[in-house]
């Protein structure tokens, strides 16, 4: 049995695979100095098979699990870190940060315009319910982008409020159409902001980012960084869970939110994880490579059909994330459609439009994962609004993210291939 590729589909994909040799060779270059770090850390931390043993109840003297902690930190260059499988997303973990970091009083500035969907509820923008960052007393405030680009100087004006007690910045685009930020946008605007007002603490959702360079935001001035384990740092064998580096006091926070004051990160049973955790993370650097691989291969493709693709295919990577302007819903839906019918698990299905929760308007997602919504598996979703953006990411081999990119392509084509 075959995957119906067309003839003309196929050389499509050929054609644009031989004009991708110079990325892919960079692609490949930051893969590999990323794997000597991961590597480095683990002999480092004398990584060993008892590591790998899970705890039930409290989660005591969960040698495996606090060792991670310190490997998480070596990596993100921070004083302390906790990786926790009982985060149930990245926005789970997030919200711990801000908890940890923020009392009634403060002032949240969001450094690059509205944050994620799932974080307007959070912080209180949107009323999701009881229990945002609004509800028990903490101010939210954004700086709005300028011509789609951060805006330093609006930025530095914002944080001199001295009731600005903690700035996020998102480094992924989420569902607005900015750029992803670099690590050196992001030390850039660290340095603004702590010029501005040393005293407050600097968030970074690094999401879709970790492993894409060669360094971290933590490496150049950000406070915090916090991930989710089914993304980039999960290696795609993370189960669930994620991850919080960063200044010692700040993580401790964010544990005695994750669980309670007074027990902070001294719980949270593993239940066998570990081990799960440990090759996910060793992994990560070159799995992540295959996911930007597949996005630049994607971005090739589609813009020799005549899509607006952000970014471009000769551009440098900062997270895993593309994106594809469809300019219509009937195109969206047949791209998802294909990316559907190129996965491993449920092929068979077809993605429709829901109310997803969290969002504010019905979203479609394409997903066929082993683990249910890791983004580190190739997946394409979008809001059903204009202008229509698909944002593709992930693929754990570039072969199958290929194949599936072609599918999608197929599937858009339709009887015209």
């Amino acid at each position: 049995m075959h995957l119906q590729i067309s003839n003309r589909v196929t050389a499509l994909g050929s054609q644009a695979q031989s004009q991708l040799t110079k990325e892919f060779a960079r692609i490949d270059a930051i893969a590999e100095e990323n794997t000597a770090r991961v590597l480095a850390a683990f002999q480092k931390h004398r990584v060993a098979d008892g590591y790998f043993a899970g705890t039930t109840g409290y989660g005591y003297d969960d040698l495996g699990r606090d060792k991670l902690d310190e490997i998480y930190a070596d990596l993100f260059g921070t004083e302390a870190a906790l990786v926790r499988i009982q985060f149930v997303n990245g926005t789970h973990a997030i919200a711990c940060a801000l908890f940890g970091a923020l009392k009634s009083g403060d002032v949240l500035l969001s450094a690059v315009g509205a944050p994620y969907d799932t974080l307007l509820g959070v912080v209180g923008a949107v009323d999701k319910g009881h229990g945002s960052l609004k509800d028990y007393g903490v101010e939210y405030r954004q700086v709005e982008l300028l011509d789609n680009q951060p805006d330093l100087e609006g930025m530095a004006k914002a944080a001199a409020d001295t009731r600005v007690k903690a700035v996020l910045i998102q480094r992924s685009k989420g569902y607005s159409t900015r750029s992803s930020l670099s690590v050196a946008e992001i030390g850039e605007m660290c340095r603004v902001i702590k010029e501005a007002n040393p005293d407050a603490v600097i968030l970074v959702d690094n999401c879709y980012g970790e492993f894409v360079e060669a360094i971290e935001p933590t490496h150049v001035g950000a406070d915090l960084v916090v991930g989710s384990l089914i993304k980039n740092p999960g290696g795609g064998l993370a189960p669930t869970g994620g991850y919080i580096a960063g200044r010692r006091d700040l993580v401790e926070g964010a544990a005695m939110r994750l669980t309670v004051p007074g027990i902070g990160g001294e719980c949270g049973c593993t239940l066998g994880q570990n081990r799960l955790l440990y090759q996910g993370l060793f992994l990560s650097p070159h799995t992540v490579a295959q996911a930007v691989k597949t996005a630049v291969f994607a971005a090739k493709v589609m813009e020799s059909l005549g899509y607006e693709t952000q970014p471009h295919s000769s551009e440098v990577r900062h997270d895993i994330i593309q994106m594809i302007h469809m300019r219509e819903p009937e195109a969206l839906k047949k791209f998802c459609k294909g990316i559907q019918f190129g996965a491993p698990v449920d092929s068979y299905v077809t993605p429709e439009p829901w109310d997803m929760p969290g969002y504010d308007c019905q979203v479609i997602m394409a997903a066929g994962a082993f683990i249910q919504g890791a983004s580190i598996e190739l997946s394409a979703d979008a809001p059903m609004r204009e202008p229509y953006t698909v944002y593709l990411q992930g693929g754990l081999t570039y072969e199958s993210g290929k194949l599936g990119v072609l599918l999608a392509v197929q599937e858009l084509l339709g009887s015209s291939v």
